[in-house]
């Protein structure tokens, strides 16, 4: 007789060891379009697990940091090598804790692949600066050093990019990590975390604590011992740890919500508008902080825009990612679906014009999962809520707009500025455009979304608090900067008083 098999178990990760959680609780990991799939068990952090890991980040901090960099980077080449063997099957499991169809799981891994190569060549290029003194005999420079312990807070859509963003720029400055991965994609982390571990990363220098936001998060954000706080999700939740940061002036980095727009303009090449347009309001099924939820569009095109844009929604396949014909999988967790069904219903009672989807998909295929049909609203105005607020699922507003002036006030008229896109086949437009847009961000002929690993990923407003994500950016804010100045003249030198 056949019996069931246990659900797997997964524990948290503190000094090189996998232990169990001191709260003896854990949370189910369901699959977004299957919940009778049980991904595994994990445990419930709580405080003195965040203790417990701070702790081994602490004592690790103080020999890591004196590793040399281009040894840290050969750790960090090492891990990438092992991403890139394991890709399709950290594609797979993430496509069944998060939902999204696998050729994008696929990208995401892709990019921690890249973010990881990348962040090891910087092992060799953390360059300071050698300038003149205004002054004989004595030598100026600048170097970076490393803070201490890290406390990174991350989101569920990019379960395996966002970790990577943040943890090897901290590794390769010299940090140590303490990771709270969203509790709704906690898998992807697992797998990232055990490969440095095969690659070298010494004992303490990565852990790993699971759970929720109150009962891990907030204690990692508050922690006298982390300096440095790197967070992903919503605006909300950012404003609550840059509060919790802000008493002892930790190093606070939030990337949080966007609403981001595509400008279409009279002279675009529509078919191409078109597809962008599809793929940044509908890939990852919406849930990207650079989601192209509002699509601007020229009057002198609008009706022919709409039309081929709601055609070639209607024939969105929307289904189980890890099907090779599905276009578009689940949201991710029931609260997520009703959020979206609550503001479909807001956009119709604003009068924007519903002109596909609007509903839940359930029963057949879909009774298991938490899907929504791909929605456009169309005729919609700019400051309508569903035009303003970051929704994050799979609902597009598109707006007409008369002129390129037009265009930029609505796209700078919402909270946001995360990123922006603009099709023309004018140059002079693109390019008062990319200087006329406050985002973060701007694409030309391309969607809002698409960022590359070695340049700076952000945005202005409420999406952020000044800092980036990626490339050489990411290295200011996981450093300090530390000026030094040698003074070889064996004499009492006072600066400006004596450079006279």
């Amino acid at each position: 007789m056949a019996t069931a098999v246990a659900p797997r178990m997964f524990k948290n990760f503190i000094n090189g060891e996998w232990v169990e959680s001191r709260s003896g609780k854990a949370y189910e990991n369901r699959n977004p379009a299957n919940t009778d799939e049980l991904i595994g068990l994990f445990v419930s952090s709580n405080s003195e697990d965040v203790d417990a890991a701070v702790d081994a980040a602490t004592e690790a901090y103080k020999t890591w940091r004196l590793v040399p960099a281009p040894k840290r980077a050969e750790i960090l080449f090492r891990a990438a090598e092992l991403l890139v063997q394991r890709k399709e099957d950290f594609s797979k499991d993430m496509t069944r804790e998060m939902g999204k169809v696998l050729a994008e799981t696929r990208g995401d891994v892709q990019e921690a692949i890249d973010m990881t190569y990348y962040m090891a060549g910087e092992g060799r290029r953390l360059f300071g600066q050698t300038t003149p003194s205004e002054l004989p005999n004595k030598f100026a420079m600048s170097v970076r050093q490393s803070i201490g312990a890290c406390g990174m807070i991350t989101p569920w859509n990019f379960p395996m990019a966002i970790p990577s963003w943040k943890m090897m720029p901290a590794l390769i400055s010299g940090n140590t990590v303490v990771l709270k991965p969203a509790e709704d994609t906690p898998l992807s982390s697992y797998h990232l975390v055990q490969v440095l571990t095969e690659a070298g990363v010494p004992r303490g220098v990565v852990n790993l604590v699971s759970g929720d936001g109150p009962n891990a998060g907030a204690p990692l954000s508050q922690h006298k011992d982390v300096p440095v706080v790197s967070f992903t999700g919503s605006t909300a939740v950012g404003r609550i740890i840059a509060q919790a940061c802000a008493p002892d002036f930790k190093h606070c980095s939030l990337e949080m919500g966007g609403k981001n727009i595509i400008i279409v303009m009279e002279d675009a090449n529509l078919d191409l508008a078109v597809d962008g347009a599809v793929w940044g309001g509908f890939g990852t099924t919406g849930q990207r902080c650079t989601a192209a939820s509002r699509v601007a569009v020229h009057k002198d095109v609008y009706k022919e825009f709409v039309d081929r844009l709601v055609d070639r929604v209607k024939s969105l396949k929307v289904g189980d990612g890890l099907d090779a014909s599905t276009d578009m999988g689940p949201c991710i967790n029931e609260q997520q679906l009703k959020t979206v069904m609550s503001y479909v219903e807001i956009g119709k009672n604003e009068g924007a014009k519903l002109l596909t989807g609007g509903n839940r998909l359930d029963g057949g295929m879909y009774a298991k999962g938490w899907f929504h049909a791909p929605t456009v609203f169309g005729d919609c105005s700019p400051k309508m809520r569903i035009a303003q607020e970051e929704i994050f699922g799979p609902v597009v507003s598109v707006i007409p707009i008369e002129s390129l002036e037009h265009a930029v006030d609505v796209a700078n008229g919402v909270p946001y500025g995360l990123s922006a896109s603009i099709y023309t086949r004018n140059v002079n437009r693109a390019f008062q455009a990319t200087r006329d847009l406050y985002t973060g961000i701007v694409y030309v002929n391309a969607p809002t979304i698409g960022a590359e690993t070695h340049l700076p990923f952000g945005g202005t407003k409420q999406t952020g608090n000044g800092h980036r994500e990626a490339a050489i950016a990411a290295i200011d804010f996981f450093t300090e900067w530390k000026t030094i100045y040698i003074d070889y003249s064996d004499k009492l030198q006072r600066a400006q008083i004596d450079n006279v």
